[in-house]
């Protein structure tokens, strides 16, 4: 069935424009991880469009994942120089409308970008509905997202940004390939990508009250 989007459409993009930008700077909490997710993201992008015979929108992401390469040499755990709220919501703001722009290309594209993005917007959205139906006032600074916990009960910040950039290349990359290519339904495609991202949610006690305890990590 053919729907029109031409109205409620945009507004379904500027909300999801708006939640990519919050939703990157609610992620950016770890040394090294928002930049390695953006370039995850990015290369898969241009694979993708390479592959499926886009590669006239291939520059775009390319030059993004260039730019925050050279920003990760100071950013990688541990960091020595910080993204702050401009850089990551320009990266939030950026990967959305890219994501949107393949829409317009390809519907398995947008899929894809969904698919790729996944570790983000599992966690971020995960964390948001828990601390919601807790009734918390989520504009209130926060440690209580799946990575925070992690980093805490690591004792560092490298193993969750590693295991982010691994997630990315070997478990959501594969599958946005089979969208893109082999003619996996994109929905089906997204579910199979995330429920074991909401599993590690859960496992990592994402939108969970905190525990006071002095000298623990961010």
């Amino acid at each position: 069935m053919d729907i029109d989007l031409i109205w409620y459409g945009q507004i379904l993009a500027a909300v999801y424009l708006v939640w990519m930008l919050n939703l990157y700077n609610f992620m950016d909490g770890i040394d090294g991880i928002a930049s390695v997710e953006a370039m995850c993201t990015c290369l898969g992008a241009c694979l993708l469009y390479w592959l499926s015979g886009f590669e006239d929108m291939i520059l775009m992401p390319l030059i993004l994942a260039m730019a925050v390469a050279g920003f990760l040499f100071w950013n990688f755990p541990p960091a020595r120089i910080f993204m702050g709220d401009a850089g990551s919501g320009f990266l939030g703001i950026a990967l959305g409308v890219m994501s949107i722009q393949a829409a317009w290309a390809s519907a398995p594209l947008f899929w894809a970008w969904l698919i790729l993005l996944g570790v983000f917007i599992v966690d971020a959205t995960f964390t948001l509905m828990r601390r919601l139906s807790r009734g918390d006032k989520v504009y209130e600074a926060h440690r209580s997202h799946a990575y925070q916990f992690a980093s805490r009960q690591f004792g560092k910040h490298l193993p969750v940004t590693l295991a982010v950039g691994a997630l990315n290349l070997f478990w959501l990359l594969p599958i946005a390939l089979c969208v893109t290519l082999f003619d996996l339904d994109g929905a089906l495609g997204l579910v199979i990508a995330y429920v074991p991202l909401v599993m590690l949610a859960v496992k990592f006690h994402a939108g969970e009250l905190e525990k006071a305890e002095p000298g623990r990590l961010s």
